[in-house]
């Protein structure tokens, strides 16, 4: 059975460019709308993703809609947390490949880790 789990240095969901992800008013709070808008760099990228290293500045104080978690999850998105593995994967999968491409080295690496 696959796992979800994150890829060290893929930054994927680092990519925070409001134009790919139009429903953000849905899942966030107005504080968190305002936190999110406030981290996308003018590239489209967070500003507290080093694209050197390809890892999060701040990944230990992250905001709560940067975290893959049961409880965030089912809050922000209605996922059950028996869904939780599933969704990941998905999201993960899609997000990649937008960012990446379907065949990049993210996606292999992903799939690998992940087990599919």
């Amino acid at each position: 059975m696959a796992t979800w789990q994150c890829v060290k240095q893929c930054g994927a969901c680092c990519h925070l460019d409001p134009a790919d992800r139009p429903d953000l008013e849905d899942y966030l709070t107005p504080e968190e709308l305002e936190l999110y808008l406030s981290m996308v760099g003018s590239d489209g990228w967070c500003v507290n993703y080093d694209s050197l290293t390809r890892e999060c500045r701040i990944y230990d104080d992250r905001p709560r809609f940067c975290r893959v978690r049961a409880d965030v999850f089912q809050d922000m998105y209605g996922i059950e947390p028996e869904e939780l593995n599933e969704f990941a994967i998905e999201c993960c999968s899609e997000q990649i490949s937008g960012v990446y491409g379907d065949r990049s080295l993210e996606m292999v690496r992903f799939r690998h880790y992940v087990g599919i």
